[in-house]
């Protein structure tokens, strides 16, 4: 049984994972990041071991999936903008002193992208990309069975790919990448944008919200929506084009409207995509569900040492 960790912007999630990808047991904290980052692995030490003893489990390892930037190979934090003061932090040089079992991180995308590929929707693909389109769009990339990594096993930031060059400014310091035209937060600046001061899109509003309401008939979310299926298209044909891999699996809380956008997604793909066979990309939604980070995160575990 391997232990598993997902750090998240707003949550710690700890869980025991079999090697069937089955979570037996979780827990969660939210992250508070302005507490440190020894702080956070304090509780995550708790967490591991109340899971454990409560499960009745000995942990063989520990899996963990930490968003943003993470060193895979030293398990040291980078720079993650909502997590001040954490960069150079070491998770897996805290949890392997404490526990005596071998510690294995990568970011959280990739740990889904991994999750996906042993017991999800990319199982028994060699040729694989996950991605998750939420408060941001990321995402892992599966080659040849095997985790791509870039430059010094970087991980690749597929939601920076820059898609209109006039789009908005990003955090990232690019104009319209994906995240900045298709992530759940651009739908809701658009309609911001396009709302009067007296109109009721000019309330509390998330991508759910602008989703349910097109889902009523209204217009200026219905053309958020269309806005929203063909920038994802975009980015998707992007990836078709650069990889044209096997299969195509989404999730993030965007895609649990997924009925919405994928039919005008797909027709922007078959618009985009002439010089590669598109139509060999099986383009479906991830399949473990609110288990996906957990298991990713274990998965992670059995990727380096099984």
């Amino acid at each position: 049984m391997t232990g598993a960790v997902d750090i998240g912007g707003t949550k710690i999630a700890v869980g025991m994972v079999d090697e069937n990808g089955r979570v037996l047991c979780r827990v969660e904290s939210p992250v508070c990041p302005e507490r440190g980052f020894e702080d956070a692995l304090q509780r995550i030490k708790v967490m591991l071991r109340e899971s454990s003893e409560s499960s009745g489990i000995r942990m063989s390892g520990i899996g963990i999936g930490c968003t943003g930037p993470v060193d895979p190979f030293l398990g040291i934090i980078g720079n993650v903008d909502f997590l001040p003061g954490w960069e150079g932090g070491n998770l897996v040089e805290g949890l392997s002193k404490e526990f005596r079992v071998p510690v294995a991180v990568e970011n959280d995308a990739d740990a889904a992208a991994l999750g996906e590929a042993a017991w999800g929707a990319g199982r028994a693909k060699q040729h694989f990309i996950y991605v998750t389109v939420s408060t941001g769009i990321g995402g892992g990339i599966i080659m040849d069975g095997k985790l791509y990594r870039g430059a010094g096993g970087a991980h690749p930031e597929i939601g920076h790919h820059v898609i209109d060059p006039a789009g908005p400014l990003c955090f990232c310091g690019a104009r319209g990448c994906w995240e900045s035209l298709a992530a759940g937060p651009a739908m809701v600046t658009w309609v911001r944008q396009q709302a009067t001061r007296d109109s009721r899109h000019s309330a509390e509003l998330t991508a759910k919200t602008i989703c349910e309401l097109a889902r009523e008939g209204d217009e200026l979310c219905s053309q958020a929506v269309d806005r929203e299926a063909f920038y994802l298209g975009v980015g998707l044909a992007n990836l078709i084009t650069l990889f044209a891999p096997d299969l195509i699996a989404l999730g993030g809380g965007v895609m649990r409207s997924a009925d919405l956008f994928l039919e005008h997604a797909k027709r922007v793909i078959r618009q985009h995509c002439g010089l590669v066979p598109f139509e060999k990309t099986e383009l479906t939604l991830a399949s473990l569900g609110p288990d996906t980070a957990l298991a990713g995160a274990a998965r992670v575990w059995f990727h380096r040492f099984a």
